[in-house]
């Protein structure tokens, strides 16, 4: 029987030459694994190595290892114009990090993209050349988050500098006059503007107080029975005084067959009041009215005044935070922007649904379903 031939040994090449491809195995399974998208590039700009991370960050559905970089990533900047990558690259002499690039999805969705390039030497042993490694990241929401809370601090130094500004003033011009005449008349007209101020100071701290409890989810949901016609009553006499220092009429319809309403009694109030104080503010003349009445299981709330009424345009923004309408009737009177912004949050918090109707000239109406919560 003859001999089998026997195995020649692996060469020490050899041995090497699988073991660096076992290490480079090794790298595809870890790059792979990443949540970052990773795209590793040659000198002539050309993929070499791509995980599945960057086929969902770039949309694409494939990406040729050959295929040039411009082509993978169209890239542009904060104003919308196109920005040359490989120029990127090619500068990147160290390692280069940006937040400063977007790029657009085939449905016209812009993605910001966190983008790290670093030079590398590519592949393993004296055939490794040299190239680039590419990391990318979505990070849409979290410029958004930037940009709003940007855009918090600015609308809120803004507001608290005028009513601090005023505050003072008016405190030093009582402090001057109590010094120099001591006209009663005079020093409690300024002391009342400061006192006005300071409210609105007050007002605006509870608002961003609530809201930000609401954000963070931490408001209280003690659901309890609520008696509609005390409740209802109870929010016109104490906003009555207010109406009337205006000259206006503040009544109430209520259903008669209203029952108890199962829900969160400081979100219905919160949300009732500022719907209240909202329609007496911007209502020079005439009146405004609570309605309380039967909806399927719940209750339907909904405060009409004769006011200034809201353009079609701002009426799908005025849950927006911080929002102000351009309207000077609207301008001349002091408001944050965050009363129906939290009434929203309180709404969704209460599985209620908020609506609104409008005409400039002729009133509004907030609406507002509250569901027998269990």
């Amino acid at each position: 029987m003859a001999d089998k031939k026997a195995k020649k040994p692996s060469t020490k090449a050899e041995k090497l030459e699988q073991q660096l491809q076992l290490e480079h195995q090794r790298f595809e399974s870890l790059v792979n694994s990443m949540a970052d998208g990773v795209v590793a590039i040659d000198e002539k700009y050309c993929v070499t190595l791509y995980n599945g991370a960057a086929l969902n960050v770039l949309d694409v559905n494939a990406i040729q290892k050959g295929d040039r970089i411009d082509d993978v990533m169209r890239l542009s900047n904060e104003s919308g114009d196109p920005v040359d990558i490989k120029r990127l690259i090619m500068d990147a002499k160290t390692q280069f990090i940006t937040r400063d690039y977007k790029i657009k999805y085939t449905d016209d969705s812009i993605v910001s993209l966190y983008i790290s390039i670093s030079p590398v030497h590519l592949g393993y042993g004296k055939k490794g050349e040299k190239g680039f490694v590419l990391i990318i990241r979505d990070i849409t929401r979290e410029k958004s988050l930037e940009e709003e809370r940007d855009e918090f601090i600015s609308v809120i130094s803004h507001e608290l500098r005028t009513p601090v500004a005023v505050t003072e003033g008016a405190v030093g011009n009582a402090l001057f006059i109590a010094e120099k005449t001591g006209d009663i008349d005079k020093i409690k007209e300024s002391l009342e503007t400061a006192h006005r101020q300071a409210k609105y100071l007050e007002d605006m701290i509870n608002d961003l107080s609530t809201l930000s409890r609401a954000e963070r989810g931490v408001l209280e949901r003690n659901v309890e029975d609520i008696n509609v016609h005390e409740f209802t009553e109870t929010l016109v006499h104490t906003y009555t005084p207010s109406a009337e220092e205006k000259g206006l009429k503040l009544h109430a319809d209520i259903d008669p067959g209203l029952e108890l309403l199962k829900s969160v009694k400081l979100y219905v109030q919160e949300i009732l009041q500022n719907y209240i104080t909202n329609a007496i503010k911007y209502t020079e003349e005439g009146s405004v009215t609570i309605i309380a009445k039967q909806r399927g299981d719940g209750v339907m709330f909904e405060v009409s005044d004769t006011g200034i009424g809201i353009s079609k345009s701002d009426q799908g923004r005025v849950f927006d935070k911080f929002f102000r309408s351009e309207d000077f009737h609207t301008r001349a009177q002091n408001g944050t922007g965050l009363g129906l912004h939290v009434t929203r949050k309180l709404a969704q918090l209460a599985e209620a649904k908020i609506d609104l109707e409008s005409e400039l000239g002729k009133g509004s109406t907030f609406s507002i379903f509250f569901p027998n919560l269990v």
